[in-house]
């Protein structure tokens, strides 16, 4: 993983020790985008330049796996089920929602995240209208941050206008995830649910994250034995019959595709002159750290700041329960 235990660098450490020979990288987001699986990407091809052992191996990508039949199916299925608690199931709106991106990422750097989710999208629904499902659908993105404009509609706005329209049955899509996390379980469980209340929506219904869907899982090792041949071929067809907008390949080609200028993508939050990081989340947490900073210094000289009253506040409240 990028951000917790086994991190890349322990899980190639521990390649190296297994004496592996042959690599296929398999990142687990379904569209690609140079935000996700190519930071994934850059992570590896600076780890493989300065590794003997690793820059030596023969390895291939699957960069993106959004149309392959197992996954489009796996989901269909999945929507189809939840489609089944719906008192009136033609009447449900299906809400597709997925991680966003910034739309310079798009126009500037030429990501093709928005048109392989696009056509995820037309994939699935085909899928479902294959099965008998007649339902209407629509796309938005969530989990935004900063000033600067992302992928649009935003899931947030869409809620609500969906609300104005008169929809009184949704069903929520997390359509980028493949395992339940913060932005499933809190953000659309949570904060989109009582939105869509609020909103007017009276049925609200989530079709789970796909986690160890029996075929998804037996799709997924499908693709890596497909994949396995390529190894350490650096320009071959994609095995798949329906080839996804980004081809197999090894970690530099792939790289050389995106980012052929190697140009440095703008942040979701523009980097202040001092030095601080074009993360969103690390800038936000660092700014609820000096508020919070900001809050006990004034505790500290007034001896009875915000903190204070609100302790006294809660004690009350706690003492009349």
């Amino acid at each position: 993983m990028r951000y917790w235990h086994p991190f890349t660098e322990e899980a190639l450490a521990q390649i190296k020790k297994d004496g592996i020979t042959r690599l296929v990288i398999l990142p687990l987001y379904p569209q690609f985008s140079i935000s996700t699986s190519g930071s994934s990407l850059r992570l590896l091809e600076g780890i493989f330049r300065e590794d003997e052992y690793l820059s030596s191996m023969e390895h291939t990508v699957i960069p993106s796996w959004y149309h392959r039949g197992g996954y489009v199916q796996s989901m269909a299925t999945l929507i189809e089920k939840e489609l089944s608690k719906f008192n009136k199931p033609e009447e449900v709106h299906i809400f597709f929602s997925a991680h966003g991106v910034p739309v310079s990422y798009v126009k500037e750097a030429g990501d093709p995240y928005k048109a392989e989710m696009e056509e995820c999208i037309d994939l699935i629904m085909t899928e479902l209208k294959f099965r008998g499902v007649k339902c209407k659908h629509t796309l938005a993105y969530q989990s935004r941050v900063g000033p600067v404009e992302w992928l649009k509609p935003y899931t947030d706005e869409k809620i609500k206008e969906l609300g104005k329209q008169g929809i009184k049955s949704l069903l929520a899509v997390p359509v980028s995830f493949v395992s339940e996390h913060i932005e499933t379980l809190e953000e659309i469980d949570m904060e989109y649910r009582v939105l869509a209340l609020e909103s007017g929506i009276v049925n609200w219904g989530r079709v789970p994250a796909l986690n160890c869907e029996p075929a998804f899982i037996a799709d997924l090792a499908d693709a890596v034995l497909e994949a396995l041949p390529h190894a350490g071929v650096m320009s071959i067809p994609t095995v798949d019959p329906r080839p996804a907008v980004v081809p197999l390949g090894s970690v530099e080609e792939l790289l050389v595709t995106y980012d052929m200028m190697r140009r440095k993508l703008p942040g979701p939050v523009a980097v202040w002159e001092w030095g601080w990081t074009r993360s969103a989340e690390t800038w936000n947490g660092r700014m609820a750290m000096l508020a919070v900073l900001g809050l006990l210094l004034l505790e500290a000289t007034l001896g009875e700041g915000i903190l204070h009253r609100l302790s006294i506040i809660f004690s009350s409240y706690s003492f009349y329960l």
